[in-house]
């Protein structure tokens, strides 16, 4: 097994105990080894969004460089759409989700109704203090859109159901 393969591996058991400081370190020294490995800029991403020194444009910026190299796995995308979502960048999440779903046609539904689900519970917290009724219904529009999408019916479709 290739060095930053290995190194990936202990990074994601890390992780999964829970040590997120010492797996960002493996996962650094993976990306070292090899930079073109992409689970391990996806694996340090992951890692620090659970360590408060990272900021959020590092780890933006760590998912984004994971997708470039493997830009065919929805997995990564649909984590960033997620981390997007949970710091209020939601067009960004809102691209990841649709880019997993144009790659993922299988599993689109699974992913649309995730983006209109969290999208629906987290815009309202992160623009609190421009809440108004507009800006309400703005939210559950957009929501409401992708959970439809979700189940393959459009605004005209819903209209004549109900």
């Amino acid at each position: 097994m290739e060095e930053s393969e290995k190194l990936v591996k202990q990074g994601f058991q890390l992780l999964g105990e829970g040590d997120y400081p010492q797996a960002l370190s493996k996962f650094d020294k993976a990306i070292k080894a090899d930079v073109k490995n992409a689970e391990a800029y996806f694996g340090k991403a992951e890692a620090g969004v659970l360590v408060s020194k990272v900021s959020t444009e590092e780890v933006v910026a760590l998912y984004k460089k994971a997708i470039e190299l493997d830009p065919r796995n929805p997995y990564f995308l649909t984590s960033f759409g997620a981390f997007c979502m949970d710091v209020g960048q939601f067009n960004e999440a809102e691209n990841a989700y649709d880019a997993a779903a144009g790659i993922d046609p299988e599993n689109a539904p699974y992913y649309y109704s995730e983006f209109g689900v969290e999208y629906f519970r987290k815009a309202p917290q992160v623009m609190e203090r421009f809440m108004d009724d507009k800006t309400k219904e703005i939210i559950t529009k957009k929501a409401l859109k992708y959970l439809l999408k979700s189940i393959g019916l459009d605004e005209e479709a819903a209209k004549k159901l109900l």
